[in-house]
């Protein structure tokens, strides 16, 4: 009876026999199954009789190469155009439990033994050197590797390197990650959604009561009653929106789609309507200060950003500090290139934030001792100032609390 089958790097297929390939001699004749091709040597002629390359062979890398692929935190194996094994380096080894001694010079196919969730020959499907000679990659997908380590799911991603745009496949490029990234990946989707829901289901309980207490009972409440009833409604309304804004901004930052429309911008006047905003809102007016420097540079910046920014910062300060809430806006330079820049420091005088937790502050669902909020707010903030190619910081304030201090670039922007 035949052996199993595996694609010819060559063309066709063949019955093969300890699980390697087959390969066509010289003359055209198939050779006999379960006899491997001679692998070539880094001495072979630079092209064979049909003038195609000498296929790329673990002597010919230099150490530095591999020494850089060594460095990688990723997994990296390189397939020559037969389908061995030339670079294996030490995070694939890591991950798949294989040694390099043991890989290199090593049918991929055998090295790399991926299943699909189906638990079929991944390999036998994509056929790497015999299906579409337009290919260029594989996107990164889950599969799950036959062997020592069977059944241990990895995120595997592959890339063709061709003889031009749909030549014969020269080298495959394959990447490999551990599957617990993409485990932490879904935990922070899944507290995102758990997040949302509590955040959303307050608001729009609210909206539900109201507005059905209003049309059951319309002509029973006094003017205003209704007034106070649907100016409830409107706030939890605006909260909604906060929240939804919130989302979409999280899913640019994360996506890199976070555009940016630079305007000339005056950036104590954009603090000082904040401050108007949050003194209307019935705060009061001797909470906060601003202290502007005279000689500020011209700024071409995001306004809408700019304002939200603020916005998150005055609140939070509101919100986790005490006393005094200071915005205080000076002239700067970039260190490095000397650019010059501003500097925007939101200070309190409350607590303020231990420098342990200086790190954790801009990531995704941090909030400070009093609970509130979706955690999101520093982390948009940082995400809108390095768009605009900026940097935020957070350390002790002069007068003891918390002060958040970000810089941004002056000058004209460069079109």
């Amino acid at each position: 009876m035949a052996g199993p089958v595996r694609p010819l790097l060559d063309g066709g297929a063949s019955a093969v026999e300890d699980n390697k390939p087959g390969r066509k001699a010289s003359g055209g004749t198939e050779r006999a199954s379960g006899t491997p091709a001679a692998v070539p040597s880094a001495q072979s002629s630079p092209e064979d009789g049909a003038g195609s390359p000498a296929p790329l062979t673990a002597k010919t890398l230099t150490d530095a190469q591999s020494l850089m692929a060594d460095e990688l935190p990723d997994g990296l194996v390189v397939a020559d155009d037969a389908g061995r094994v030339v670079v294996y380096n030490r995070a694939a080894v890591r991950l798949t439990g294989v040694a390099a001694s043991d890989a290199i010079g090593k049918y991929v196919f055998d090295v790399l033994p991926f299943r699909d969730d189906d638990g079929r020959d991944w390999w036998m499907f994509v056929d790497p050197y015999n299906g579409l000679a337009t290919r260029t990659r594989h996107p990164e997908r889950s599969l799950f590797l036959a062997g020592p380590r069977g059944g241990m799911e990895i995120l595997v991603s592959v890339g063709y390197v061709r003889d031009g745009r749909s030549g014969s496949v020269r080298r495959l490029v394959i990447t490999l990650r551990g599957a617990q990234q993409r485990a932490r990946l879904e935990r922070s989707r899944a507290e995102l959604v758990s997040t949302v829901a509590h955040e959303l289901r307050a608001p729009l309980t609210s909206v539900k009561g109201f507005t059905a207490t209003l049309l059951a009972k319309w002509s029973r409440f006094s003017d205003d009653q209704k007034r106070v009833m649907l100016e409830t409604v409107n706030a939890d309304a605006d909260r909604v929106t906060r929240l939804i804004t919130e989302l979409l901004d999280v899913s640019r930052i994360e996506s890199g789609r976070m555009e940016v429309r630079p305007q000339l911008v005056d950036v104590p006047e954009r603090a000082r309507k904040i401050i108007a905003g949050r003194v209307a809102s019935g705060e009061p007016e001797d909470r906060f200060r601003l202290d502007a420097a005279h000689d500020l540079p011209e700024t071409w910046l995001d306004a809408d950003k700019i304002d939200q920014i603020l916005g998150n910062l005055v609140e939070n300060a509101v919100r986790h500090g005490a006393g005094i809430v200071s915005v205080v806006v000076r002239r700067a330079r970039v260190s490095g290139d000397q650019q010059e820049a501003i500097t925007v420091s939101v200070r309190d005088q409350g607590e303020g934030i231990p420098p342990e937790m200086a790190l954790r502050v801009f990531r995704q669902f941090w909030r400070g001792k009093r609970r509130g909020g979706t955690g999101l707010g520093l982390y948009i903030v940082k995400g809108l100032i390095e768009a605009m190619n900026g940097e935020i910081a957070v350390a002790r304030a002069p007068g003891g609390g918390a002060e958040f201090r970000f810089t941004l670039p002056a000058g004209t922007p460069i079109a």
